[in-house]
């Protein structure tokens, strides 16, 4: 069964355009991953209204590559900067940093971009064995299960994310709410339209994103005094060698890129999770010679290849159940959307071509991450010398270009400056603005599949509880809510001693 996806999709993979396109993907991704305030989900936003106009697997293949370069991009800035590109990179600076000022900067970059293309090749492996058998599973689903599914990944990324457990509900739930502004698919009334038929359909999705995200971004780039600043960097060239130096770390490597893949498939846990808790578990299992925290190898090893084999593990419910990992994954879903395709079981028994082309996209881009990122890395240290003051005014316009062009519509630009908006007052009052996508993105499977559950059920919301996996899936959704609360309460109660240490400590 999966090598039949993987030669249904050989040959739109092998289309010139889907390989051009998937390698032009990894130099933007490693581009945007450098660059501190960018990152990968932010290369996604920018050039999404680029890909929904290509063939699907071309399309696929040039997000995903994004994706993937942008998920190792940020260790360069780590190493050279001590400035993580992305949050990704962050646990990369305990031993990337301490490795360039003893002046192996460029082995530094090697390890770190041999690491991420081999971690994701293991997600990759991982991904096109389990996502057909989960989908196969998953092609017994009914409404109730797909309404729990839902209801699932609303939970996990609120649960998972860091900061306030309350406002990640909220935030989530201000998604499913502007999920429901259009038409109503099972009566045909119109819900918070307000008498514009721009609204019929809804907001567009890339004009919601873009405005979170990439006018907040920029928003509040353009609130610190750096605007001006000409980073001082010296040109990095890793070479080949590096490879060697990295496979001797193999144990390290394939246990890193497990545990990123582990975290990768469970929704809202995502790389910054996994890249620390390798990193805690290759230190543990260090040798005495190996100073971890003073410039270690295996410290690079074990970050890099976590935070990309993530990705592929993201990929597996994605694609087999609709179910986002992260608001990166969330992008790549909403995309397959645009592009006519619904993730989950039916595509993998309807769309095999397009399933097995997005497999091979995906493999492809860990291999071109490797050829490109060990030979293009000057390029991008040259980029990280770009002042901020030209790199903010650029994005905006492409911003706008990008999402004028979705439908030739105004109307997009001021929804995409309205969000712009509220994501800055987001931002402001630290509210996490990954919930509010997934809870657009989940919303309409939630409420379609439980309208669906309501309509066949005899006895009301019992058939959630007389279903064998709905029922299992309950249960897990109980778990979630539980330690919601528990850690609500916890973290009140840490704040709650904090202050009044504070407070002791001002008296004294």
């Amino acid at each position: 069964m999966i090598f039949d996806f993987l030669s249904a999709g050989l040959d739109v993979f092998l289309s010139p355009l889907a390989l051009g396109l998937t390698f032009a993907g990894i130099i933007v991704g490693l581009v945007v991953g450098a660059m501190p305030g960018l990152g990968p989900l932010m290369g996604i936003i920018l050039l999404l209204p680029v890909a929904i106009g290509l063939p699907p697997v071309a399309a696929m293949g040039f997000l995903i590559a994004i994706f993937v370069g942008g998920s190792c991009g940020g260790s360069i800035s780590a190493i050279l900067l001590r400035i993580p590109g992305t949050p990704l990179a962050a646990a990369t600076l305990y031993d990337g940093y301490p490795l360039a000022q003893k002046g192996r900067a460029s082995d530094a970059i090697g390890i770190a971009i041999t690491a991420s293309a081999i971690g994701g090749l293991i997600g990759g492996v991982v991904l096109v064995f389990c996502a057909p058998i989960l989908a196969r599973f998953a092609a017994n689903f009914a409404p109730p299960e797909y309404a729990m599914l839902a209801v699932m990944g609303l939970f996990a990324i609120v649960v998972i994310s860091g900061g306030s457990i309350i406002k990640g509900l909220l935030a989530g739930s201000f998604g499913l709410l502007i999920s429901t502004v259009g038409t109503d698919s099972f009566s045909t009334g119109l819900r918070f339209t307000f008498g514009s038929h721009n609204l019929l359909n809804g907001f567009h999705i890339v004009a919601v994103v873009v405005g979170l995200f990439a006018i907040s971004e920029m928003a509040a780039q353009m609130m610190k005094r750096d605007l001006l600043n000409i980073p001082d960097v010296k040109v990095a060239r890793p070479g080949l060698h590096t490879i060697a130096l990295t496979l001797k770390h193999w144990v390290n490597l394939i246990r890193s890129s497990a545990i990123g893949t582990f975290f990768g498939a469970i929704p809202g846990a995502g790389g910054v999770i996994s890249s620390f808790t390798s990193y805690a578990v290759a230190k543990a299992a260090a040798k005495p010679g190996e100073k971890y925290g003073e410039g270690a190898e295996g410290g690079v090893v074990a970050t890099e290849s976590a935070n990309n084999s993530t990705v592929g593990g993201t990929l597996v419910p994605t694609l087999s159940l609709g179910i986002p990992g992260d608001a990166s994954s969330a992008m790549l879903l909403g995309a397959l959307l645009i592009l006519g395709f619904i993730p989950g079981p039916a595509m993998f028994e309807n769309n095999p071509d397009v399933v097995g082309g997005i497999f091979m996209v995906y493999l492809a881009s860990n291999v071109f991450l490797l050829i490109a990122g060990i030979l293009a890395t000057p390029l991008f240290v040259y980029v990280l010398r770009i002042p901020k003051v030209y790199l903010i005014p650029s994005i905006l316009l492409l911003c706008s270009i990008g999402t004028f062009a979705l439908q030739a519509s105004v109307f997009d630009l001021q929804i995409m400056l309205l969000f712009g908006l509220i994501g800055i007052l987001f931002r402001a009052a630290d509210y996490p603005l990954a919930p509010v996508v997934i809870g657009m993105i989940l919303g309409p499977i939630l409420e379609a599949n439980l309208r669906r559950s309501l309509l066949i059920s005899r006895e009301g919301y019992w058939i959630f509880i007389d279903r064998p996996v709905s029922a299992t899936l309950v249960a897990v959704n109980a778990l979630l809510l539980a330690a919601m609360v528990y850690l609500t309460i916890k973290r009140m109660r840490e704040g709650k001693v904090s202050e009044l240490s504070k407070a002791m400590a001002a008296d004294e």
